[in-house]
């Protein structure tokens, strides 16, 4: 134990305005600084058995959830039991209520097992419905878009995904292949906002040879509202029967590719529009950094 000596040796009278600053609500530092404490293990002992004050105390959104966790571990059920109630992590449980005594085991192993596995489902279960939040949000920020930034979006969406010249092979075409819905619907949409007429449209499926092919065929027909005459024949992927696929099931549907016929004009007009945002990017960027 630290010697009360020297500016300390008054230690009882020294408590007594420490504690009396505790209780006005000051912080241990202010304490320090006011009665010019500069040992650690002094000022706890001048504090010792003084609570801090309440605005000392950082908020906790999970203070309930804890406490609730300690209730139902001193009630003798296991981590499992307590996450298939709460639905909060093991590891969080077992930092809440390791100073609490360890009920005894009253199921076999394949119980224990059966209750870890519902405690896992239940905290997936709890992470999906966060994802989905999160993502419902970010959706309704985008909210509408104005025909500039439909266009500035197909654009970048073209630039990245559809056909491109290259300095060895000139091939001034608009062709578009994806497998997300999604992808096809904006980049009709903006083909439509530049006035493409749907005559000018043609589709071609590319799917793996096992899928179902004809259900394939009828999606992409219903998804882009063409008629089945603009489709051509569907291309077919083979595969060694080693191979380990992963895009496989119901919803399956393989590729679909998109080409704009005598797109030439377009596809210029895409690539200047993208050389465009390249350069008002780099500016943006400029006047962000200073």
């Amino acid at each position: 134990m630290t010697e009360t000596t020297g500016k300390y040796a008054d230690f009882e009278g020294l408590r007594e305005r420490a504690v009396a600053l505790r209780r006005e609500g000051l912080s241990r530092r202010r304490i320090r600084d006011l009665l010019h404490v500069d040992n650690n293990d002094i000022l706890n002992r001048l504090l010792q058995g003084e609570p801090a004050p309440e605005w000392t105390k950082r908020p906790n959104a999970k203070d309930d959830v804890r406490e609730k966790a300690r209730e139902l571990r001193l009630r003798g059920m296991t981590y499992d039991r307590i996450q298939v109630e709460l639905g909060c992590s093991k590891s969080s449980i077992s930092l809440w209520v390791r100073d609490l005594p360890k009920p005894e085991r009253k199921r076999s192993r394949e119980e224990s097992s059966a209750i870890g596995r519902r405690g896992w489902e239940a905290a997936l279960q709890r992470r999906d419905t966060e994802r989905q939040a999160a993502k419902q949000q970010a959706a309704d920020e985008v909210d509408t878009m104005t025909d500039r930034e439909l266009f500035l979006v197909g654009v970048a969406l073209y630039w990245a995904e559809g056909s491109k010249s290259k300095p060895y092979r000139t091939q001034e075409r608009v062709t578009f292949v994806n497998s997300d819905p999604g992808m096809i619907e904006v980049f009709l949409a903006w083909l439509r906002l530049l006035g493409v007429a749907e005559e000018r449209l043609r589709f071609h499926v590319h799917i793996h040879e096992t899928a179902d092919i004809a259900a394939a065929e009828q999606y992409w027909i219903t998804l882009t509202g063409a008629a089945p005459g603009a489709f051509g024949k569907t291309s077919l992927k083979t595969h060694s029967p080693k191979t380990n696929r992963k895009n496989i099931g119901d919803n399956y549907r393989g590729c679909l590719s998109v080409r704009v016929l005598k797109g030439a004009d377009l596809y210029r007009r895409v690539e200047g529009s993208w050389c465009g945002i390249v350069g008002a990017a780099k500016r943006a960027d400029q006047e962000n950094r200073t």
